[in-house]
């Protein structure tokens, strides 16, 4: 909701400035032609004088041109004077004369037009302003109590965030959209090219494969560049989201694991594991992690901070106890366990998640030996080296486990089958339940919170599109960079200067 609000308030503030803009734009048209009836009385005289015989008038007759020009609306008063002067130019001064014997009348209509005008754009821009002061105080003061609920845990973590200039992620942000505007353009013209290539003259069909082939390369160079620089650190991603974090533990030898990328059946994905999965648990809370020491850029996936090596039990057990979840994702390493047991010891059940590996035997006794029952981990969990099971607790901390892995094929309902022929069905069928490692962990986690009775429906359907965050913040930032020079554009033909 407080996200709503201060993107509706954006909204209206900038529509509300747009208007006030053009009230003021207005007024000061108003008050540029509040000399036009002497103006219109001059250039009548100068004119009369000009068909006398009185060849200097010509120069006065070229001026109140300029003047109307410059300051008359487009109406009655501004062409007959134009009208008149050419006329005078073509030596046409009867004509000239009877076209400005309606120029007084003429001003005054377009005076009473202008008023008009200014009247209806003062009345819509209060209309704005009003709601726009209210959203835009609501934003701020939302965004003031999100950040009082978490400013202990955020002047924590600010602590070990890496610092970099504010204009590093906006400037990688851009660049991360012209990655991917070039990713989307090479791909397009190669399959264009796959397309038609028969159709094409041999020499343009070379020409888009190979151009489709170097943006697409381009863009995947850019993106592997710029994505890492763009990325948030913890306290950057606590403060932009405002809610209480969800704490994600694992070793850092999982690192290389969580950092592939897997296609899936219906898209080329430029995301890791790693990605998807903390785009999913974006549902709950932002994900923070502590990052590997001395690592020249931070991975791609949960927002880093930096522990000092010799003293990070005290720092890690305060954010256990400040987080709203916690996920651990288990291995062989003391580190882990050790957290394990402080989690048990400190924390309520609830508040844990742990993730199992599969194919290890080991671990799931290891794990047994710090729970009152045994969690039956070995017979359970599925085979996946990266997660092969999710488990939670219940308030007397029995583990429930919940096995990760492809869903159930199902049947394809009846009527699809008739419609679109019995090979499409069972096509579309087998696309839809092909999906990656991340997807099936995603929808384990999500049915393993049901069970506890946090419902979070979105966190499969985040892990597919969640994870195209820095796309759609780059068009955005594009976006608001264009309509601000434009306000500011406006905002300086008000003031005269431009």
């Amino acid at each position: 909701m407080a996200r709503l609000i201060t993107a509706v308030a954006i909204v209206t503030v900038y529509v509300a400035l747009h208007l006030a803009i053009t009230a003021g734009m207005d007024l000061r048209a108003c008050d540029r032609f509040r000399d036009a009836p002497a103006r219109a009385a001059a250039f009548t005289a100068a004119l009369d004088r000009y068909a006398a015989g009185d060849v200097s008038a010509r120069a006065e007759i070229r001026a109140g041109d300029t003047w109307f020009k410059e300051n008359a609306p487009s109406g009655a008063s501004r062409s007959a004077v134009s009208s008149a002067t050419g006329d005078v130019e073509k030596g046409r001064v009867s004509l000239a004369r009877e076209r400005v014997a309606g120029l007084a009348a003429g001003v005054r209509r377009d005076q009473a037009r202008l008023d008009r005008k200014l009247g209806s754009s003062r009345a819509i821009a209060l209309y704005w302003v009003a709601p726009a002061v209210v959203l835009l105080g609501s934003a701020l003061w939302l965004r003031r109590r999100r950040r009082s609920d978490t400013a202990e845990i955020i002047r924590v973590v600010s602590r070990f965030a890496p610092r970099h200039p504010w204009w590093r992620r906006p400037v990688f942000l851009l660049a991360s959209s012209g990655g991917y505007l070039l990713l989307a353009a090479g791909a397009t013209a190669v399959g264009k090219a796959q397309r038609e290539g028969y159709e094409m003259p041999p020499m343009r069909f070379l020409l888009s494969l190979v151009g489709g082939l170097a943006a697409f390369g381009a863009g995947v160079l850019i993106l592997r560049y710029s994505r890492p620089r763009s990325a948030r650190s913890a306290a950057r991603a606590l403060l932009a989201d405002g809610r209480r974090p969800v704490l994600y533990l694992r070793s850092f030898a999982d690192d290389g694991i969580a950092a592939q990328v897997d296609d899936s059946a219906s898209f080329v994905s430029l995301h890791s594991r790693e990605e998807q999965f903390t785009a999913a648990l974006g549902a709950v809370g932002p994900v923070i992690t502590v990052g590997r020491p001395g690592e020249p850029l931070p991975r791609l996936g949960a927002a880093r901070f930096y522990l000092p090596l010799d003293n990070w039990q005290p720092t890690v057990l305060r954010l256990m106890e400040l987080s709203q979840l916690i996920v651990l994702r288990l291995g062989l390493g003391e580190g882990l366990w050790w957290e394990v047991q402080q989690v048990r010891a400190t924390q309520p059940a609830r508040k844990l998640v742990l993730l199992a590996p599969g194919g290890l035997p080991e671990v799931a006794h290891r794990l047994d030996e710090h729970l009152p029952s045994p969690s039956m981990l070995a017979e359970v969990a599925g085979d996946d080296p990266w997660t092969g099971a999710v488990i939670t607790f219940d308030p007397e901390w029995t583990p429930q486990v919940h096995p990760v892995g492809p869903s159930p094929l199902a049947a394809p309902p009846r009527g699809a089958l008739m419609r679109r022929g019995l090979h499409a069905a069972k096509a579309g069928w087998r696309t839809m339940t092909m999906h990656t490692p991340a997807h099936h962990l995603a929808r384990a986690v999500r049915d393993a919170l049901a069970s506890m009775g946090v419902r979070k429906r979105t966190m499969t359907w985040r892990a597919t599109f969640a994870t195209q965050t820095s796309l759609w913040t780059g068009f955005a930032l594009v976006a608001a960079l264009g309509l601000f020079a434009w306000l500011v554009g406006r905002a300086l033909q008000l003031l005269g200067l431009g």
